[in-house]
């Protein structure tokens, strides 16, 4: 079966259910997206990734294991997305040490928070991508209301354990500006408080789309 790289478009936050995060995977040779339903905290710490200014003052649990592989000469060459079933994606981890590779199970959401700090690439079969990869409207203006398709993953799909994600205080953010949100961002990360950083980084995530 052939591989299919991928690359990350973004994290889509659920308008109508709460703590459900879409992360959606761009076809790097193609226009088809692939949807995946993460959890709260993975999907914290992958924006946290994906935003390479923010800095957080101790490491995340992704952080702590890339420190632990570097220590051991451990690296993540690559992360294949290898199977689906019932609506839940399946994921390795391709590992090298000392020349000698290791394939290391996990969950779809953890490896690819893992293969963004090492800057590994990400792949997946063109028959997952067959089955699961959706086209969303060309010039998209808005991640988050950009595709019906989406939303009805975010509701219907299996999911990861998620947290219960506060909407009210989400609806806060939209009176500040984008350098106010900014400032928001790194005081929170300062504070480690993850799940308001997730908040303002979804605004955030909304307005530069």
């Amino acid at each position: 079966m052939s591989l299919v790289k991928l690359s990350i478009k973004g994290i889509s936050y659920s308008q109508t259910q709460n703590g459900a995060y879409a992360l959606i995977l761009n076809e790097v040779d193609g226009e088809r997206k692939l949807p995946i339903v993460i959890g709260a905290f993975e999907a914290q710490s992958i924006a946290i990734a994906l935003e390479k200014e923010i800095k957080p003052p101790r490491p995340l649990t992704h952080d702590l294991f890339k420190n632990f592989a570097e220590r051991f000469d451990i690296i993540v060459k690559q992360v294949i997305i290898h199977k689906l079933v019932d609506g839940v994606f399946y994921s390795s981890i391709i590992c090298e040490r000392d020349k000698i590779e290791e394939i290391i199970d996990a969950r779809t959401s953890d490896a690819i928070a893992l293969a963004l700090r090492f800057n590994a690439p990400i792949f997946t079969y063109k028959n997952i991508l067959d089955k699961a990869g959706i086209y969303l409207k060309a010039n998209p203006q808005d991640l988050e209301n950009d595709s019906q398709e989406i939303e009805d993953i975010l509701s219907n799909s299996e999911t990861f354990d998620t947290g219960e994600q506060n909407t009210s205080s989400a609806r806060t953010y939209l009176k500040h500006s984008l350098e106010e949100l900014q400032e928001l961002l790194s005081q929170a990360v300062g504070q480690e408080d993850y799940e308001k950083a997730a908040q303002i980084r979804d605004e955030i995530s909304k307005r530069e789309l």
